[in-house]
């Protein structure tokens, strides 16, 4: 993700914040946390089918991972393997009327299950073809099948639903927040956002750690055109509607899917190494003499992005790729939404390779290895913000080392961009500018101390054992040592979980006077201060 953040750069509570435990503590957590999420029994959990003996006990699924920041956030008991979304949605009264299909496989003995699912109205539920009872408790819903579900069988959950769909407010700190979810826009919606977007539209287990293959079959009226992740298998219309199937055979995170739905200049083409590009850009963007050029000229820079960023994290991940750009005046921030990014129009003019750049790498760090915590956040934005940089040097505009050094120079130890704790974010602010910008950082300060062999194997390294899977900050230090040969934990405990600025010595410090960049003070990314205008003047005036 790319947005835009606030000045006031705090923790949460304002007091100093805590360090990370040793590798071996924070292992242990992770390890405890996972055994949740595959749905060990809950302490006082009711035995609803125990008995003498060999007996089964099936008790209940977690309500949730595990996940410190977001506690209800996914479920345990079991694990999706695909969705199946058949839905029609109605821009005339923004309702979307649905039918999701979860195919799971129970990881214990189930009596009970929690699915992640935030407001409209269900219809019918059913599991393995059997109606089944249900309650509502905010966000989550439980569901209590006819019969109990055996430890690795199928569970097949159908639930028919239909509502206006969920949006979210993102904190971005200062108070202030971003509108994410189902939004409606004036001729369709957008389908963005994190953390936890996929509940607002669809039953879900809504967490990255639960990643799945997806299906998307949606009516919209004719005239109007449906784009989400993966290939797009057939249209058809009949009486007026029009249904667009779509289909990702690539395991993503629930937050990653999309369904965007609109008036879209599509343009389907395929890159120099191959690879099919959907893009779909809104007509009237298009047609604008200052955002059409600029747009048409980085969507068709795509294939030469994802050359630079194979040639240095390796090949990539997934089989399609493309954009997603509406003309939406209060969308705030991009989102790396599997293989179709969504872009904010606000990236350009100016900006819009960067911010390009930047969610492409995001196919890599985030969406094929994606969080296992969400505290672990800078592990997808440090390296995303790190690729516009590496872009950079392509075009021969800076280096790395330039824009480190000058933004380690031009930051005064006393401004709150060093008291904000990488490692361990606030809760309201977990989009920070230093969770980008520092994140980064932290990654030039490996380069430097390990050598660029050891780094980029590094880089390559993470995606090749990860890819497909989850990563977290303890799991990247420990790889980081082992291709290193180095003993690294004063790098991150400086640079990650320290609420002050880090001392460097030699060209590490200094900056460089010769730069493009000498004496600016940086913001969260390269991009983003093409925009930063368009959205002060819409905070100022209450408009966003």
């Amino acid at each position: 993700m790319m947005l835009r953040t606030t000045s006031r750069l705090t923790t949460a509570t304002g007091a100093t914040p805590k360090r990370i435990p040793k590798r071996a503590t924070a292992t242990a957590v992770a390890l405890a946390a996972t055994t949740l999420a595959l749905g060990a029994p809950v302490a006082g959990a009711k035995d609803d089918h125990g008995g003498p003996g060999g007996h089964r006990h099936f008790t209940p699924g977690a309500p949730g991972v595990g996940d410190r920041y977001y506690p209800l956030a996914g479920n345990g008991g079991y694990d999706v393997r695909h969705y199946d979304i058949d839905g029609r949605y109605d821009p005339a009264t923004d309702v979307w009327t649905a039918t999701t299909v979860v195919s799971a496989r129970a990881t214990q003995d189930l009596s009970r299950f929690d699915l992640d699912f935030d407001g409209m109205t269900i219809r019918t539920l059913t599991v393995n073809g059997h109606a089944a009872s249900y309650s509502r408790n905010g966000g989550e819903l439980v569901v209590t099948p006819r019969h109990p579900v055996r430890r690795g069988t199928d569970l097949v959950v159908r639930v028919s639903y239909t509502g206006v769909p969920r949006e979210f407010a993102l904190p971005i700190g200062g108070g202030n927040s971003l509108r994410t979810g189902f939004m409606a826009t004036d001729d369709g919606a957008t389908v963005a956002g994190q953390p936890d977007v996929a509940a607002g539209w669809f039953p879900v287990n809504d967490h990255p750690r639960d990643k799945a293959t997806y299906a998307f079959h949606v009516k919209v009226p004719t005239g109007l055109g449906v784009v989400a992740n993966g290939v797009l298998k057939r249209t058809s219309s009949s009486k007026g509607w029009t249904r667009f199937d779509w289909r990702a055979d690539e395991p993503m995170a629930s937050y990653l899917a999309t369904i965007d739905i609109g008036r879209w200049d599509v343009r389907r083409w395929t890159t120099t190494s191959g690879l099919p590009v959907y893009d779909a850009v809104d007509p009237d963007l298009v047609a604008d003499p200052v955002y059409g050029p600029s747009i048409d000229a980085s969507l068709a820079r795509q294939g030469e992005v994802l050359d630079v960023l194979g040639a240095a994290f390796g090949r990539y991940p997934f089989g399609t790729v493309g954009a997603i750009v509406d003309d939406q005046p209060d969308l705030f921030f991009a989102l790396e939404t599997q293989t179709r990014p969504v872009y904010s129009k606000y990236f350009w003019p100016d900006g819009g390779d960067f911010v390009v750049a930047h969610e492409l790498a995001h196919q890599w760090y985030g969406d094929d290895v994606a969080l296992h915590d969400w505290q672990d956040i800078w592990l997808n934005e440090g390296w995303a913000t790190y690729a516009e940089w590496v872009w950079a040097e392509h075009e021969g505009l800076f280096t790395p080392q330039d824009v480190f050094a000058d933004a380690y120079a031009g930051i005064p130890a006393d401004d709150p961009f060093w008291s904000f704790v990488v490692g361990q974010p606030p809760a309201d602010d977990l989009f920070g500018n230093p969770v980008y910008l520092r994140g980064a950082m932290t990654l030039q300060v490996l380069r430097n101390r390990v050598g660029d062999t050891a780094f980029w194997q590094i880089a390559r390294d993470w995606v090749r054992e990860r890819g497909g899977g989850t990563g977290t900050t303890a799991q990247f230090i420990a790889l980081a040592e082992r291709v290193s040969g180095q003993q690294l934990d004063d790098l991150f405990d400086a640079w990650l979980f320290t609420g002050s600025k880090p001392t460097v010595t030699g060209l590490a410090a200094a900056a460089r006077s010769g730069s493009a960049l000498a004496g600016r003070t940086l913001d969260t990314s390269l991009a983003v201060r093409s925009w930063q205008g368009a959205f002060d003047r819409r905070v100022a005036t209450g408009r966003y």
